[in-house]
């Protein structure tokens, strides 16, 4: 509740903020523009952020037949932390990197990069 809250309110900010250009720039009318962009922007970035990353890195998706060794570590480590088990990702990528993204826990997705699962111990990972 308290993520969906802090979400909401970094949310209205970023809409504040550009109606506040708009107004400088474009008076009322700029203002309604802006807000009417925000609004826009503020849905996209909510709905399909995840989606997004996800492409814009080449993100594949896993399951455990195709990375049984990072599958499992992420199903283990959901079931400890009691929540419902994310999509699972890997990015053919050396850069060592790892991310979790969603708008909520039944919505999540866990991605990490070939270079960081390369570099790290499995226990290093799991910090991760």
């Amino acid at each position: 509740m308290f993520n969906l809250l802090k979400t909401a309110v970094l949310m209205a900010a970023i809409t504040a903020l550009f109606m506040a250009i708009g107004a400088f720039v474009g008076g009322r009318e700029g203002m309604m523009l802006a807000l009417v962009v925000a609004v826009g922007l503020n849905f996209f970035s909510y709905w399909f952020s995840d989606k997004l990353v996800l492409k814009m890195y080449n993100a594949r998706e896993v399951d455990e037949t195709s990375a049984p060794q990072f599958y499992r570590m992420v199903a283990e480590l959901v079931q400890r932390a009691g929540l419902p088990m994310p999509r699972v990702y890997v990015i053919e990528e050396d850069a060592p990197n790892a991310f979790a993204t969603g708008r909520n826990p039944e919505h999540a997705a866990v991605a990490a990069t070939t270079g960081i699962m390369r570099v790290l111990t499995e226990r290093e990972l799991r910090g991760v």
